[in-house]
């Protein structure tokens, strides 16, 4: 069930009026966790199976962790994180095991392993049950430095119905943000709808809805020509332009999915953590991480690269780490070897950045910072060719046409991507002109008056958000 479409908005409607009833406020957990369930099982009902076992396995564990004996909390902290992992590669990851070590489909563990289904939004829940486990483990150690909450009730039906909330969370459940257990489980509380946060609802279901409707829906008609064949009767000029639109394309598409989901979140009086934050403006690897899907790299930082050692032994072992991370972060994004060639890049980019800041110091003036933004965005762009074309040689081949192609321009497809890629550079420039003028914020009002406008008389045809495939 897209949050584009009218099932939808009748379920958030419906699930909304229910939700706030007074005389079934005791009932909020319930209400709003099969409407989730209901949302998530709308177009494979059977899938739902697997998200209920999940469900399930982090409750165990992470009761058996709060309430067991201290003698055994390790061993249900790992039992934990190894049936979590287990299931996400078993899913995921079964179709690339049969390609790597069976060929494919030959044989009946290939055969099996290739046509397992892949549930929508697995690398999203998996991520958010790990975080529970640990984070519960990690409480319970003498001295716990880190100082989360109390997240496991002494009734285990109690903390199956907020697990159950904490998984199956309807805005999140697909595609994000991924949200860490110690954010969520003191939230779960009784709402008011006098305590709904409008201007947040507003504001991020309008960007949302404008970034994903009007930019993503529209520029995926023109980023369409990238795929294999088509992109080899392409000039050029053609091609960068079509690279630069699903640049903007990927921005846009993600970061609408994660507002949306922000002021869904908190029209129900619950708050999702900030997932996008300009990151086309970052002038280092490292920056536009912190601005880039900013739940995932939190999420690796705090549960992979710290536990790696992070930057507490020595250089060589930092750049190892940083490898690391970004490698198995390329694979989470999907099942393909060309997912962890992309995570790579990025993980060497990131190593020699930070080797780099031992000997190169940068001076400090605004130009140098306009020249090492343009350089990071259109490295980050090159990469995206990774997702747009899982197969290695069609990545070459593209490269390839852009430099070699004897093709005729076609501006009317130049001329489309431009046009909606100037409001994405517009949204940049709008956050960079408040940051130097605040008091034109004032006018937002005629902003969002347009992007509604925007959105009634110019949205594209209706497709699926990128990060579904992850």
């Amino acid at each position: 069930m897209l949050f584009t479409s009218l099932p939808f908005v009748v379920l958030v409607l419906i699930t909304f009026v229910i939700y706030y009833l007074r005389p079934l406020r005791s009932l909020q957990v319930i209400v709003l966790t099969a409407a989730s369930f209901l949302f998530y099982s709308w177009e494979a009902p059977l899938l739902v199976i697997l998200l209920i076992l999940s469900i399930l396995i982090n409750v165990v564990t992470s009761y058996k962790i709060a309430t067991g004996k201290v003698s055994s909390q390790k061993f249900w902290a790992i039992m934990g994180v190894s049936l979590n992992l287990g299931l996400l590669l078993l899913f995921k990851y079964g179709p690339l095991v049969a390609k790597t070590l069976f060929g494919g489909d030959h044989g009946s563990v290939g055969h099996f392993l290739v046509t397992i289904p892949l549930p929508i939004g697995i690398s999203f829940f998996t991520f958010q049950g790990i975080s529970l486990v640990v984070e519960v483990f990690r409480s319970k150690q003498p001295n716990d430095p880190f100082g989360y909450p109390e997240m496991v009730p002494d009734s285990f039906v109690e903390h199956l119905k907020h697990t159950m909330l904490f998984k199956a969370f309807f805005p999140s459940l697909v595609a994000g943000p991924i949200i860490k257990a110690h954010e969520f489980y003191p939230q779960i509380v009784p709402k008011e709808f006098s305590g709904i946060n409008w201007q947040i609802v507003f504001r991020s279901l309008v960007t949302g809805y404008f970034l994903k409707m009007v930019i993503a829906d529209n520029l995926k008609d023109s980023t369409f020509w990238i795929e294999y064949p088509y992109f080899l009767n392409e000039s050029p000029l053609t091609l960068i332009s079509l690279l630069f639109g699903y640049s903007m394309q990927i921005f846009a598409d993600f970061a609408g999915y994660s507002l949306i989901a922000i002021g869904l979140a908190a029209s129900f009086g619950y708050v999702l953590p900030q997932n996008f934050n300009y990151p086309y403006i970052s002038r280092s690897f490292t920056e536009f991480w912190q601005r880039w899907h900013i739940s995932l790299s939190t999420w690796l930082r705090e549960y992979l690269y710290i536990p790696l050692g992070g930057n507490r032994k020595g250089n060589v072992r930092t750049y190892l780490n940083l490898f690391i991370v970004m490698f198995l972060g390329g694979l989470w994004h999907g099942a393909a070897w060309s997912y962890a060639v992309w995570g790579s890049f990025h993980g060497i980019a990131l190593a020699l950045e930070r080797f780099g800041k031992n000997w190169i110091r940068f001076p400090k003036h605004w130009l140098v910072g306009v020249v090492q933004a343009v350089l990071v965005f259109t490295f980050v762009t090159l990469a995206w060719l990774l997702f747009k074309l899982p197969k290695f040689e069609h990545v070459i081949a593209y490269l390839g046409a852009m430099f070699h192609s004897r093709a005729e321009t076609k501006y009317w497809l130049i001329g489309h991507v431009i046009t909606y890629s100037i409001p994405v550079l517009v949204y940049y420039a709008w956050y960079l002109l408040k940051q130097r003028k605040p008091g034109i914020s004032r006018f937002e009002f005629i902003v969002f008056a347009l992007l509604l406008t925007a959105i009634i008389l110019d949205s594209g045809t209706t497709g699926a958000f990128i990060y579904f495939q992850f």
